[in-house]
């Protein structure tokens, strides 16, 4: 509430600077033409010494163009304080979401050892809290791992290992090895694959994407989640449509999706967890492979559904996947070196 206050207070203050700007202008100029209509009517009968030199028009030509210029650069301060209050805001919300993350997993794991400490827990117990651990700390990691790629990714320095894969198959092995590690019933994910066809990828890249998609739809479900992954190939481009029963996203949410640290907020789901980085992590890793994502939702309770368009090796994009190869090529001949 008072950062809606302090945002609309400089608000204020930037109008009221306009009004007094754009006022001094009126009677500026008010001042000039009327002075300039009296002289017109009653010139002929003034005393000779008093003339309308229409030379001094030039000083109030400069003072106007002096008004409009600090006017401007009002304007451009008033934005850039804007620009710079959002940013604020964004990053608050971020480091408050960032610290429920991390505190929660920490307590579970604080929990768990000071129960271990000080009670005789059974053996089967021991592995259950044990494997509850691995699971939270495991959760720490994509965390912090997810964090730190978005410098990387945005400078394109991300430790890529590019490789040439027959689409349908090592997708469909991503996707399995995801919902296994969510722990999702086979029956929840239906991939439907028909793409013979090459691309150039890296595993581990492509499975952050379907880690976070999938993530998404488990935490934006109402319901049991389903999901459908069509895989499919066009003449230039390996299309993969990915289709989940979430809770939907309205019109208005669906430019901002892919922002950094925006996150969807839903009434009927107004705790979820998240840094608000998984979809523009996702934008990130495939605009560097070469491809393209969108995104479609019908709106409130309609489900969303992601498509993601990936350049065909030889076919689409030659000279751009050669040089993720060539680059994939010298970072191994570089850790051979190294070792």
């Amino acid at each position: 509430m008072k950062r809606r206050h302090f945002f609309f207070y400089h608000v204020v203050i930037f109008i009221i600077a306009q009004i007094a700007w754009l006022s001094l202008i009126g009677l500026w100029i008010y001042w000039y033409v009327y002075n300039y209509i009296v002289y017109k009517e009653v010139g002929d009968h003034v005393s000779p010494e008093i003339s309308f030199d229409i030379t001094n028009a030039g000083p109030f030509v400069i003072g106007l163009v002096l008004l409009v210029g600090l006017s401007l650069i009002t304007i451009w301060i008033f934005r850039h304080l804007n620009v710079q209050l959002r940013l604020t805001k964004l990053y608050d919300t971020f480091i408050s979401n960032v610290t429920h993350e991390l505190k929660s997993p920490l307590s579970s794991i604080q929990l768990s050892l000071e129960t271990l400490k000080t009670r005789d827990v059974p053996r089967e117990k021991q592995k259950e809290f044990v494997g509850m651990m691995i699971k939270d700390v495991n959760r720490l990691t994509r965390l912090i791992n997810s964090i730190l790629q978005i410098p990387a990714l945005e400078q394109k320095k991300f430790a890529y290992s590019y490789q040439i894969y027959s689409a349908g198959s090592v997708i469909k092995q991503i996707l399995n090895d995801s919902i296994e590690q969510f722990r999702l019933p086979l029956e929840t994910v239906n991939i439907e694959e028909n793409a013979i066809c090459e691309f150039v990828i890296d595993i581990d890249g492509l499975k952050t994407v379907f880690d976070n998609l999938i993530d998404n739809a488990v935490k934006y479900s109402l319901q049991p989640v389903k999901i459908n992954v069509n895989i499919s190939c066009t003449t230039q481009k390996v299309v993969i449509e990915f289709n989940d029963n979430g809770i939907g996203i309205a019109p208005k949410e669906l430019k901002k999706v892919f922002n950094k640290f925006h996150r969807v907020y839903h009434q009927n789901i107004p705790n979820v967890k998240g840094t608000g980085l998984g979809l523009y992590q996702v934008k990130e890793i495939i605009k560097n492979h070469g491809g393209k994502i969108y995104i479609f939702s019908e709106g409130d309770g309609k489900g969303t559904t992601f498509k993601i368009e990936l350049p065909i090796y030889q076919v689409f994009k030659k000279r751009f996947l050669t040089n993720l190869l060539k680059r994939s090529e010298q970072k191994k001949q570089l850790e051979i070196i190294n070792e």
